[in-house]
C-alpha cells in the first residue's frame, strides 16, 4: 500500500507502529539536557539489551511506574525486597540482572552528578567541543562511535551494567547528543543543532 502523498518522510526504522513513529517524531535525535530524561533512557536502554526497542517502549509506562517515576534518588534507594516486586512485575522485563543493574547504575548516577555537578555535564564532556554531534547519515546509521566508545568504556570502568558501547550509542540517539536522521528524513531538521 503507498504512503498517502502527504505523509511525512521518516527514518524507515520506525516502519508504520503509532508508538514507534510518535517516539521518533518527538523525541527520538531531540537534545536534552535533563538528568531525569537522561536516567530514564539509561534504564530503558539497559532494559532493552538483547530485546528490540519496540518491546520496551511498549512497557514504558510500566517502567515509569515500577521504577519511581525514574527518579534516581528513589531508584538508589531500592532494597531486595523492591528487587522481588519488581520481578513479580508482568509489565516490566523480569530480568533480575537487568533489574539488579538498573539499582546499581542509579547509584553510580548519583555519584556521577555529586563528581560532575550532572550526569548531562559528564556525557558531554566526551563530545567534540562539549556539543551535539550532527551525522548528517545517508543510508547507514553506525551502531557505535568513538565518544560511545568512551562513554561507555568510562562507564564500565565506574561499574556500570548494561551499558556497552552499542547501547550507549542508542542513548546518545535518543537524547539528542547525535542527530542520526537520515537526510531524507522530514524530521531532521526538528532536531538539528547548529554547530560553530
Amino acid at each position: 500500500m503507498d504512503q498517502p502523498i502527504n505523509e511525512p518522510k521518516r527514518c524507515a526504522w520506525c516502519g508504520t507502529d503509532p508508538l514507534y513513529v510518535k517516539y521518533h517524531d518527538e523525541e527520538w535525535g531531540k537534545e536534552t539536557h535533563d538528568d531525569r530524561v537522561l536516567f530514564e533512557f539509561l534504564i530503558l536502554e539497559a532494559a532493552q539489551a538483547g530485546l528490540s526497542w519496540i518491546t520496551i517502549l511498549r512497557r514504558r509506562e510500566n517502567y515509569r511506574k515500577a521504577f519511581a517515576d525514574f527518579d534516581p534518588v528513589k531508584v538508589a534507594a531500592f532494597t531486595p525486597e523492591d528487587v522481588e516486586r519488581l520481578m513479580q512485575d508482568a509489565g516490566i522485563i523480569r530480568n533480575r540482572a537487568k533489574i539488579v543493574g538498573a539499582i546499581a547504575n542509579a547509584r553510580l548516577f548519583l555519584a556521577i552528578q555529586k563528581e560532575f555537578g550532572s550526569f548531562d555535564k559528564y556525557l558531554y564532556s566526551f563530545m567534540p567541543e562539549g556539543k551535539a554531534v550532527d551525522n548528517k547519515p545517508d543510508i547507514r546509521i553506525n551502531p557505535t562511535s568513538p565518544e560511545s566508545d568512551a562513554i561507555s568504556k568510562d562507564m564500565k570502568k565506574r561499574g556500570f551494567k548494561f551499558f556497552g558501547s552499542t547501547i550507549c550509542y542508542a542513548h546518545m540517539q535518543a537524547t539528542g547528543m547525535v542527530n542520526d536522521h537520515l537526510l531524507s528524513c522530514d524530521f531532521r531538521s526538528h532536531s538539528l543543532i547548529t554547530l560553530i
